[in-house]
């Protein structure tokens, strides 16, 4: 099915177009023909739905014209008789307008809206402008349905906003104030200037500031950077609890070059520091292990991390 072109001002299909075209030549045609062949002459609305198929075609190539008959045809169709198969062509037909007002309505919008949800949400105001139309009112459909649409599409974004609505407002005007001063004095506007420019106290602003906070929420999908530097704000958060490549990393080769240093000990210096460090045994303990006075091990001890730490100051 061709489909129309989203502009109110020249899309057809409208209440004028149908009610010029309710009795057209295609249905006098027919009506001519089956009282002449005797036969029982149809119902309007099965008539109108006749002229539906016709006008459609089975081949698939229609003229604007054919396609304007067709449609017209078939809101009669619809309004005299509107079955699920006939409103289901007429959604067809007009789905273009949903697509068309979603991405009027998504302009501006945060980047985590997604344009198929307004659409989905669309296809609901499409679908009850179709069930409400009074084509005797003498407007476009068109421009109807697009009202219609952009209603519904607005009524799901405030169902799923976790904000209310004056908080919202308040907000708008806020920043509309500061636009102002910021325009008028060339600089960034103190609290008390902001204050006196919404006529409210210093401690009003400061409540509005707290529940303004509530409307500062980032979606963590949004993406940052620019071209394939792309990255969700999620990723750019530091785990606390990750391990540090570098740090482990400097941490591995700090123990090398311990463990090399220690390895360059004389004999009994590496017993000292290898059972003080590693076996957590004290110096009197070390000083029955080694048959001295603990007064020994505490100076052997000294002279050996004296050793490792000139060892680990060495260049190179």
């Amino acid at each position: 099915m061709t489909e129309p072109t989203p502009v109110p001002d020249h899309a057809g299909g409208g209440a004028n177009t149908v009610a010029a075209r309710s009795s057209s030549a295609p249905v006098s045609a027919r009506d001519h023909d089956g009282a002449a062949n005797g036969n029982r002459p149809k119902l309007p609305g099965a008539l109108a739905l006749a002229t539906v198929e016709s006008a459609w075609g089975t081949n698939g190539q229609r003229s604007g014209d054919e396609v304007e008959a067709g449609i017209v045809a078939l809101w009669q169709a619809f309004g005299e008789r509107p079955t699920q198969e006939l409103r289901d062509r007429l959604v067809l037909h007009y789905a273009p307008l949903v697509k068309y007002v979603a991405g009027r309505v998504g302009t501006g919008l945060p980047s985590h809206v997604e344009i198929s949800d307004l659409i989905q949400s669309g296809i609901f105001g499409l679908v009850d402008a179709i069930e409400k139309f009074e084509p005797e009112r003498g407007l476009k459909f068109e421009t109807y349905a697009m009202q219609r649409i952009r209603g519904a599409i607005l009524d799901d974004l405030r169902a799923q906003d976790w904000v209310p609505r004056s908080v919202r407002s308040r907000a708008r005007d806020v920043e509309r104030a500061l636009e102002r001063l910021e325009a008028k004095l060339q600089r960034t506007a103190t609290d008390a200037e902001l204050a006196d420019e919404l006529e409210l106290s210093l401690d009003e602003l400061r409540e509005l500031f707290a529940q303004l906070q509530m409307t500062s929420v980032v979606a963590l999908d949004d993406l940052i950077g620019a071209g394939h530097a792309q990255a969700s704000l999620a990723e750019t958060l530091p785990d606390d609890r990750a391990e540090d490549p570098v740090a482990a990393l400097v941490d591995r080769d700090s123990r090398r070059q311990l463990a090399e240093a220690v390895e360059r000990l004389s004999e009994r210096d590496r017993v000292v520091v290898t059972l003080y460090y590693f076996e957590n045994l004290t110096l009197a303990e070390i000083g029955r292990v080694l048959g001295v006075t603990e007064s020994r091990v505490c100076q052997l001890h000294t002279r050996a991390v004296l050793r490792l730490r000139t060892k680990l100051t060495e260049p190179g």
